[in-house]
């Protein structure tokens, strides 16, 4: 039996967010007891209580959000590679600038007569 237990644990603490609405909307809607869904999930009432919070925080979030195209959410792996990305564009500018400024200084100030 403790075994079974350890494995309720384990669940709640992978719970996925479409997990989480699922039983949100099970104890909502009220056909079965809240205390059945929690022991079948291995759930405490704080937890019920958390997934509630959550679900209410996301709905006012996503509905005060204006209309329009959504902002892309990115991983922290892809915003590292990213910034690396803008940091070597930002260095090769600098370069460029340089040799810029260079070039005109050689060239009487950008005229290319001598």
């Amino acid at each position: 039996m403790s075994g079974n237990n350890d494995n309720k644990s384990a669940r709640k603490r992978n719970l996925s967010a479409e997990k989480k609405f699922q039983i949100f909307l099970e104890a909502q809607h009220g056909e079965k007891p809240t205390g059945e869904i929690l022991r079948r999930e291995g759930l405490y009432a704080s937890d019920l209580t958390r997934i509630r919070n959550q679900v209410h925080e996301g709905a006012i979030e996503r509905l005060a959000a204006k209309p329009g195209k959504r902002p892309k959410v990115v991983s922290a792996d892809e915003y590292e590679q990213l910034k690396k990305e803008l940091e070597e564009k930002e260095r090769a500018l600098a370069d460029l600038s340089v040799e810029l400024a260079i070039l005109r200084k050689k060239t009487n100030g950008g005229s290319w007569e001598r």
